[in-house]
């Protein structure tokens, strides 16, 4: 087990330290659980949904990251909108912490009970409350995952494209601003959700946006949210854009003898305009753990994995010009796919490289970048990258959202190395200093959290983070959501 928050050693950018080597950790403020006379106030309300089990805490209390910190003092599992604004009204006055908790599958430790608190889980709130295929909207509870809702939709003509890998819920998918493989053509949450209900952190159930399109009325409240990840509100239903399943879909793999050639292929193709739906990237030593976990046997090089929506005519039209640039640029092995099954086995590459990297070493945990850089600039940022921790000769696995210069580096670690731990956080430092020089951003879809404070600064500008700061004190003044993610008070 790795040391708690609290006890690591605090070494990162700061005014007087620019050449930041590894990423920060900040030391959490004191804890603030819960007194007795709060929890016995809860467990009258809220009765069985309410629970200090130690088993529950210790779930509640760790994300898909590789950090580590005590768990929170309790579990509160809410059911309607009603709960939580009885959640924040019983706690309000103790100024206890209140972490929101959807699938448990971020990757920066948002949910980490960093100043104690109450875990409160939202994964119960599983009701899709409307779907409006004639405007093309669906409003569902927070807890609704994207599986779930797509499943409802299933002979609506509809689809919900947002597909961040994890089933996550789509109230989580709002608090990180989450993206994934469908973004090069439709776009993040922030482009996908017209309407949010909130509860603030005075307990007022507020709704921001409507179902209309567009709107010039008052400040945008509903971007404000998308992407606080629970420090702002706690979203509790979402009114989400549907799109028409396109008539035809293809798939398609190309292999590429340098990892150049399929970093350049990718640029060319996005410059020159093609509609492109997914376009993945795995190296060479990806697909290698991927066919050795997943047995697929495809060719161990770098590869594009692509998708392509439209009609059947614009669908052959993108995918002959693609394989015209890949060819350009050294790609061979072109394999496309129409039928369900055939694509689903061209994507199992892509779908299986997480879990086949985390297994291809047995007890590792995985540090994960998540740097975006504009287009031009995808191949300054990957290549140089990929060939640091090819020198350093640290485990890893690369996939890439390439179509819109998001890519990630999995570091895998042992988690009783301390020196594995700083060498990982080194070279994902010099990732992220990379992509910031390129007009980049460090974090394209997991967001913030605790692992990237130091960073955001470094990203925004200490006077934006203080705006940010200022909105966080007029909506939160006592500080109960989520505190200690994104920037310390």
């Amino acid at each position: 087990m790795h040391a708690p928050l609290a006890e690591q050693s605090p070494v990162g950018h700061n005014a007087s330290n620019p050449a930041i080597t590894s990423i920060e950790i900040h030391a959490p403020a004191p804890l603030r659980h819960p007194p007795p006379e709060l929890i016995d106030a809860l467990r009258a309300r809220f009765g069985s949904q309410f629970s200090t089990a130690a088993a529950l805490c210790e779930q509640h209390g760790r994300d898909e990251s590789a950090l580590d910190a005590p768990p929170p003092a309790a579990v509160l599992f809410a059911l309607s909108s009603a709960d939580v604004v009885d959640a924040v009204r019983l706690i309000k006055p103790y100024r206890v912490p209140l972490i929101p908790f959807g699938a448990g599958s971020s990757l920066e430790g948002h949910l980490l009970a960093v100043q104690g608190g109450i875990s409160l889980d939202l994964s119960g709130m599983r009701q899709i409350v409307a779907i409006d295929t004639q405007d093309m909207t669906a409003t569902v509870q927070s807890g609704v995952t994207r599986k779930q809702l797509n499943a409802e939709l299933q002979s609506s003509g509809m689809f919900f494209p947002i597909d961040p890998g994890a089933d996550a819920t789509l109230g989580g998918m709002c608090a990180t601003r989450a993206s994934g493989t469908n973004a090069v053509r439709y776009g993040t949450m922030r482009e996908n959700v017209l309407a949010l209900e909130v509860v603030t952190a005075q307990g007022e159930l507020i709704r921001t946006g409507t179902r209309a399109k567009k709107s010039a009325a008052g400040y945008d409240l509903t971007r404000l949210l998308i992407g606080s990840e629970g420090t702002l509100g706690v979203i509790t239903e979402v009114t989400v854009k549907l799109h028409p399943l396109p008539e035809a879909v293809m798939a398609a793999i190309c292999s590429f003898d340098q990892l150049a050639d399929a970093v350049n292929a990718t640029i060319a193709i996005i410059q020159y305009g093609v509609p492109i739906a997914r376009c993945e990237l795995l190296d060479a030593n990806t697909v290698r753990i991927v066919n050795a976990q997943a047995h697929l046997g495809l060719r161990e090089g770098p590869m594009l994995l692509m998708e392509f929506h439209g009609s059947p005519l614009g669908v052959k039209e993108q995918i002959e010009t693609v394989q015209a640039i890949t060819a350009e640029h050294a790609g061979h092995a072109f394999e496309w796919a129409e039928t369900p099954e055939a694509r689903s086995r061209l994507w199992a590459a892509r779908h299986n490289a997480y879990i086949s990297g985390v297994q291809s070493r047995p007890g590792c945990r995985a540090i994960t970048t998540d740097t975006c850089v504009p287009i031009s600039r995808l191949a300054d940022a990957l290549l140089d990258s990929v060939k640091d921790v090819q020198e350093a000769g640290l485990p890893y696995f690369l996939v890439g959202h390439v179509g819109d210069g998001n890519f990630h580096i999995a570091y895998l670690i042992d988690p009783d190395d301390a020196k594995e731990r700083a060498l990982a956080e080194r070279l994902s430092a010099q990732l992220v200093h990379r992509a910031l020089r390129l007009d980049g951003t460090c974090s394209g879809e997991h967001g913030v959290g605790l692992h990237k404070m130091d960073f955001l600064i470094e990203e925004a500008g200490a006077a934006t983070v203080d705006v940010m700061r200022t909105i966080k004190r007029a909506l939160d003044p006592d500080n109960i959501l989520n505190p200690g993610k994104i920037f310390t008070l």
